[in-house]
């Protein structure tokens, strides 16, 4: 079992992998208009940076997680640390706009493997009743990663421009010292090599193991059209359609994002109380109630105020994710299945910035009607998906079955 110091290495650690990667990520959104205008090119063509992005992070966490499943989550989350924030670093010296393009889909691979490396490691290290916490507290990191790329632009980008902002992302990957010396290897992956799953049951298993990676899939398909349909082009609405400066755009985004912590958080621990589903299908519901007044919301205050809400809801749901999803996995591919489900939804809804530009220029250059359009669609649809779904609270990481059957 591991002692308490190291699940608070683990946690720590997990969390500011996920903090970091959610930067580098984030820190395009805020400066897509000033990339586009560099090379000649347009918003449209860029936001192709994000689609390939949020299309290829399924690659990278079915890659890192059968290597994770096999070699141990400790190191392929180092390998993996290192090698987002040497590809963030590199899009910075990006000569082209293809290039750029070209080192947004190698980082979408690596950013792909952290967050189910990161889950699995720490779930399988911690107690069960602290698992609706950490689970906010670890998918928290997302959002921690999101206010810090505001902080970092709202600060250093009259000074460093875009490119700047990308080299300077190279210094955390310092966290591979903190993740090889603090934290340990998890054990229920050190379970699974004393006590692997029989080769003879393993290939059935797979097949009857289906239906939960294609529910997982969807769940995470919906939830990421639900996200990422309110934040991915948010800051482009706030400067092209509201008209506000990169100042008063950091100090609203830096003001969402503590509401999408606190989101997190909160969703996490009431999920431990009511339950992974209900938590989410409550959240998602407020959500879509609030969903016309996000979108319409006009003056600083108000768009503040109900940018703040919208992401405390939103939050509210994914901070369940990493106990849910890890929860619900086969044992033998903890590693595999969270992330691969998480990033393979984000797959599906990868062309949700390309959608929304398009359907703003559909209507006029309305931002927030297109993107109300696709985030409400994706939240109706993860309502329906949760309502219906498994619940696994507090089932046993070394159990031999490691999941739940699906009906």
């Amino acid at each position: 079992m591991v002692g308490k110091q190291q699940q608070y290495n683990v946690v720590i650690a997990s969390f500011l992998g996920w903090t970091i990667d959610a930067f580098d990520f984030f820190l395009l959104i805020f400066v897509m208009g000033d990339i586009a205008k560099e090379f000649g090119s347009t918003v449209k063509v860029v936001s192709w940076a994000i689609t390939l992005t949020l299309g290829l992070r399924v690659v990278g966490a079915f890659l890192f997680g059968r290597l994770a499943d096999r070699y141990g989550r400790k190191p392929m989350l180092m390998v993996n640390v290192l090698l987002f924030s040497v590809l963030e670093c590199a899009s910075g010296f990006a000569p082209t706009l293809t290039a750029f393009l070209v080192l947004r889909a190698l980082f979408g691979v690596a950013m792909g493997g952290e967050w189910g490396i990161g889950a699995s490691l720490t779930m399988e290290s911690i107690p069960a009743h602290w698992r609706g916490f950490v689970s906010g507290l670890l998918q928290s990191g997302y959002s921690f990663g999101y206010l810090l790329a505001a902080l970092v632009f709202g600060v250093g980008f009259d000074t460093l421009g875009w490119r700047g902002l990308f080299i300077v992302a190279i210094l955390p990957a310092f966290l591979v010292l903190y993740i090889r010396s603090k934290v340990s290897e998890s054990p229920g992956w050190k379970v699974s090599r004393v006590d692997p799953v029989d080769h003879g049951t393993r290939r059935p298993a797979n097949r009857a193991n289906i239906r939960r990676y294609l529910y997982a899939i969807a769940l995470m398909a919906a939830a990421a059209t639900f996200s990422h349909g309110t934040q991915d082009l948010y800051p482009t609405f706030l400067r092209i359609q509201h008209g506000f400066s990169v100042h008063e755009v950091a100090t609203i985004a830096i003001v969402y994002n503590i509401g999408a912590i606190l989101g997190c958080l909160c969703g996490g621990t009431l999920s431990q109380w009511l339950g992974r589903r209900r938590e989410v299908v409550l959240a998602a519901v407020l959500a879509l109630a609030l969903l016309p007044f996000w979108a319409t919301a006009s003056g600083a205050i108000w768009v503040a105020g109900t940018a703040f809400c919208m992401q405390f809801l939103v939050q509210c749901m994914f901070g369940v994710m990493p106990a849910h999803l890890n929860e619900i996995s086969p044992r033998e591919s903890r590693a595999t299945f969270p992330g691969f489900t998480y990033q393979f939804g984000n797959f599906l809804a990868a062309g949700n910035a390309t959608i929304q530009v398009v359907l703003a220029g559909r209507l006029n250059g309305d931002y927030g009607v297109g993107m109300a359009l696709v985030a409400g669609a994706g939240a109706l649809a993860f309502a329906l998906l949760a309502t219906f779904g498994p619940e696994a609270k507090e089932v046993r990481m070394t159990a031999a079955s490691g999941g739940v059957e699906l009906a």
